[in-house]
């Protein structure tokens, strides 16, 4: 490759870089103008008109008054992502009967990137709210979700993922090794879920179980609630048992549909 081809390649990656910085950057504060973006981003303030200039032509945002804002053509994006899965609307239903039974918050998870995506979410009337947002990603090493998923994909996956986890105690609970990992993910195998022992959040406790077509895991249903309320002979005894029949559901469901 010659080094012009390869500073053109350079520049190139930064432009996209720099598209995406900015589309991030208008998700969390819902809008800015030029200069609010030129100095969040410390870019003058020319490169990032001319981002914001190839972004609205493109549809991806609009103008209002001094500032821009994501289109809704990110929503029909999203969308369409969210249709790709197959057993969507399966995964919809149990999750929403689960939230209902439990009065708890009900997810539905993917691996995507080392991490844990989450696809769907609801809160039944009991439920305590999460930082967990459809569309957002969490660590596997310390979600039940992610562990969960971990613990069936394929050895080789499993291995990359782990290794290359950047382990962080986000509670004294947390799970922070590589080895401490294997053991959990070995225990969760034994006896067909994962649990989040106060290990993302303090006070919060999840359960989840996998949801497998054949042997390809598809991803992980779990509900969250409070320690007080997710006792640990209640996970064992009851909400165990919950998940792993809304799991179970969805694997019928997409086996034959």
């Amino acid at each position: 490759m010659t080094n012009a081809a390869h500073n053109d390649r350079g520049r190139t990656i930064r432009s996209v870089e720099i598209a995406f910085n900015i589309i991030d950057v208008l998700q969390e504060k819902g809008g800015a103008g030029v200069t609010e973006l030129a100095d969040e981003l410390d870019h003058s303030k020319s490169t990032i008109h001319s981002h914001l200039r190839t972004l609205e032509d493109r549809e991806i945002l609009v103008r209002e008054g001094d500032g821009y804002r994501l289109s809704l053509r990110i929503l029909d994006m999203a969308t369409h992502v969210r249709d790709q899965v197959g057993n969507y609307d399966v995964i919809r239903s149990e999750v929403d009967t689960l939230a209902e039974e439990t009065g708890e918050i009900a997810q539905f998870g993917i691996e995507e990137h080392g991490k844990v995506s989450y696809l769907y979410k609801t809160t039944g009337e009991r439920g305590v709210e999460t930082a967990s947002r459809v569309g957002t990603q969490q660590p596997m090493y310390s979600t039940s979700l992610g562990k969960t998923i971990l613990a069936y994909l394929p050895e080789d996956r499993t291995e990359e993922i782990v290794q290359a986890q950047a382990y962080e105690a986000l509670t004294p609970m947390t799970i922070t090794s590589p080895e401490e990992l294997y053991e959990d993910l070995e225990a969760i195998r034994e006896r067909g879920y994962g649990i989040d022992d106060e290990e993302n959040f303090e006070g919060l406790r999840c359960v989840s179980a996998p949801v497998k077509n054949e042997e390809t895991v598809l991803g992980a249903v779990s509900i969250t609630g409070p320690s007080s309320r997710f006792t640990v002979d209640r996970i064992h005894d009851e909400l165990s048992d919950q998940v792993q029949r809304a799991a179970n559901v969805i694997e019928l469901n997409t086996k034959f549909a």
